[in-house]
């Protein structure tokens, strides 16, 4: 009897699950490698960062959403290098070998070369990049209550965001509904309503990859809910509790969160594809790389314009359309009729929430904001959670909230005294 393919996926993010989801055949077993035991719903995690949910809430474990499938294994663990020509992969000094390799490995968090920034601004990509900011962002306001110095007190209930982008626009403004109506009743020497926080993008306008109609209207229900912002503004410099600005400005804040770039996993590097700036890897039209037809790379880490011209976007339905793509091509491959059509983008649209009821969104020809871009917004949010239990979990917390301005996720853990 002829042995089965070894199929490796690496990453469960959105495109290895969507993979691992759509690829079903006799002839394959597969082995899913990851270093987290969970699938993160990443669009939700400003949300566990502001206190507005809790990280069960957006995470599943892989074990639990794939238990069905007895032709797939989950191996937890950290990939320490890729060897494409020999066809194994190095997990936690074991070699893995494959026939066929799915890299899904996502971004992370691009410094634009200064990555001494990290531990001054932390960035948003992980559970635990969520609960250290929302730590960090509750442990300023006690901070603040215990200080007697009013300076001390305002620097404090200072937020600075960096970067203009979906993210950066979402936690500036669950970062001022937060501070405006959530905390507001809690203190008694200190007004919550007084933090400042400030937005600032080296653009010219924010939501850069919505239409400038949009980014206008974005920064009108921002700036309603009190946020600062700053547009065409560079940062030169962050130090701990500071931020410089090129103009010389230095602005003194208790959390400063940076939401300004994104690069691919530095592992990209050992695939020996071209890749471009920021790591991403070029590949062919299906997704493949070049001189190993066996390997292909999805999500974050391509770089890609597919044959209507379009360039692949670093987004979640995109991860999910190409692991569903390779998984159609790896089924006519060992069905015996090999049928490699290029992978084009289905641009399904693009949202982005910026506070209770306001949120903007183009779908197609059509552009809208707030109140019915909010509803939008949920209603795709909740679709694409993985796990009934989770949606019934954020939807109640959701209703709650807007009925209430109350967020129940507001625990400060890890404390060292």
């Amino acid at each position: 009897m002829e042995s089965k393919k070894r199929v490796v996926v690496l990453g469960a993010g959105f495109g290895g699950l969507a993979f691992c989801q759509a690829f079903r055949h006799p002839a394959a077993e597969i082995t899913l490698v990851d270093r987290q035991n969970h699938h993160l719903f990443q669009p939700l995690l400003y949300q566990v960062a502001t206190a507005g949910l809790s990280a069960a809430e957006i995470a599943q474990p892989i074990r639990s959403i794939l238990r069905d499938r007895t032709d797939l294994s989950v191996r937890l663990g950290n990939v320490e290098s890729i060897l494409p020509t020999e066809k194994r992969v190095v997990v936690d000094g074991n070699s893995l070998p494959f026939d066929y390799l799915i890299f899904a490995l996502g971004g992370r968090t691009s410094y634009f070369g200064h990555p001494e920034w990290e531990a001054f601004a932390p960035g948003l990509k992980s559970l635990a990049d969520a609960q250290r900011i929302r730590r960090e962002v509750l442990l300023a306001f006690e901070q603040a209550e215990n200080s007697l110095d009013p300076k001390e007190q305002q620097r404090l209930m200072t937020i600075v965001v960096i970067g203009g982008g979906p993210t950066g626009v979402e936690l500036a403004g669950a970062c001022a509904e937060l501070a405006q109506h959530v905390l507001r009743q809690d203190f008694r020497r200190i007004d919550p309503g007084q933090t400042r926080v400030i937005l600032i993008e080296g653009s010219h306008h924010i939501l850069g990859q919505f239409p400038e109609t949009l980014g206008i209207r974005g920064e009108e229900q921002l700036k309603a809910l009190g946020v600062e912002i700053r547009c065409g503004t560079l940062v030169r410099e962050i130090s701990q509790g500071t931020v410089t600005l090129q103009s010389g400005e230095v602005i003194e804040a208790g959390n400063i969160l940076w939401a300004a770039g994104v690069s691919a996993s530095p592992l990209t590097a050992a695939l020996g594809a071209p890749r471009d700036r920021a790591g991403r890897v070029q590949v062919r039209p299906d997704l493949s790389i070049p001189d190993h037809p066996s390997i292909f790379v999805i999500g974050d880490a391509i770089a890609l314009v597919d044959p209507n011209g379009v360039t692949v976007p670093g987004v979640s339905p995109a991860a999910i359309q190409a692991g569903q793509h390779v998984a159609r091509i790896l089924e006519s491959e060992l069905d015996a009729r090999p049928r490699r059509v290029p992978f084009r983008y289905w641009d399904k649209g693009s949202m982005a929430t910026i506070g209770r009821s306001a949120a903007v969104a183009k779908m197609g020809p059509l552009e809208f904001s707030g109140y019915p871009a909010w509803l939008a917004w949920l209603f795709v949010h909740l679709i694409f959670l993985i796990g009934f239990r989770n949606r019934v979990a954020v939807l109640w917390q959701w209703f709650y909230s807007y009925l209430t301005y109350k967020r129940g996720a507001r625990i400060i853990t890890g404390l060292k005294w």
